[in-house]
């Protein structure tokens, strides 16, 4: 208790995370798509989103004050939380989620899509925290890639606003970090590649991850991989990593 820094009037930092993961899967038939999707669809529908989402707030020390969720047609879904740090609590009503602490929120969204010639199928999530005061939410990172089949990341973290001590000094960040890294445990970020983009005169920090390895037999849907040949194999292989890299690095390197 002795080292924490001592503050003078209301803490209005606010700290964003936008987090969103990347599943890829290779579906081959129109018809294998559309069940992918429609499994990925249920699998995280908004009632699991919801779930993720309570945990996520109780873990950064937070309270529902209401939720709000939705289920799409033909597919994803949607749920925000409003959230507090105190303790007063209200009963959410729907499906979706959405959270907000004080002047804040917590969202996700899902998006399952397919690739219209490459038999690639691809499902995103976003998160986004957004927290008020003492709360940040980079705590939660391995929760939350361990609650995804997460072959790409993008993460991104900033602080606004700003506090003082108790001698009026204004503080632009209430806790030291050098990048978003240090809050994953080192055996997944063993599994990634990962590349750190920060600014941090601006208090903003930036890290993307891509999956090392490929175990083919984890991205065929409804297919053994024993039925297929040897160059079918290799072929698929390559189409997923050739996805995966373009996603991760945000361009149509193969086109």
């Amino acid at each position: 208790m002795e080292n924490k820094l001592r503050l003078y009037g209301f803490n209005n930092l606010t700290k964003s995370l936008s987090f969103n993961i990347y599943d890829v899967c290779y579906a081959k038939t129109e018809r294998e798509q559309r069940d992918y999707v429609a499994y990925i669809d249920e699998q995280y529908n908004s009632q699991r989103l919801t779930s993720i989402l309570t945990t996520l707030t109780e873990m950064i020390g937070a309270q529902v004050l209401n939720i709000s969720s939705q289920d799409y047609e033909p597919q994803g879904a949607s749920v925000t939380c409003l959230i507090s740090e105190g303790s007063k609590k209200k009963k959410g009503e729907g499906e979706a989620v959405v959270a907000h602490l004080d002047k804040s929120h917590v969202t996700v969204h899902t998006y399952p899509e397919y690739h219209p010639e490459n038999s690639i199928a691809t499902f995103r999530v976003d998160i986004d925290v957004a927290t008020c005061g003492k709360i940040t939410p980079l705590s939660t990172l391995d929760y939350l890639i361990g609650s995804f089949d997460s072959d790409i990341i993008t993460m991104d973290y900033r602080i606004r606003g700003f506090t003082r001590d108790i001698s009026g000094k204004k503080l632009f960040t209430d806790h030291s970090i050098t990048s978003i890294q240090d809050y994953i445990d080192a055996n997944t970020l063993k599994k990634y590649d990962a590349v750190d983009v920060n600014v941090y005169q601006s208090n903003i920090f930036h890290t993307k991850m891509l999956i090392k390895e490929i175990d083919l037999q984890n991205y065929l849907f409804n297919q053994d991989v024993y039925e297929l040949p040897p160059k079918t194999r290799l072929d698929i292989t390559s189409n997923l990593r050739r996805e995966m890299i373009e996603i991760f690095s945000g361009s149509n390197i193969y086109e």
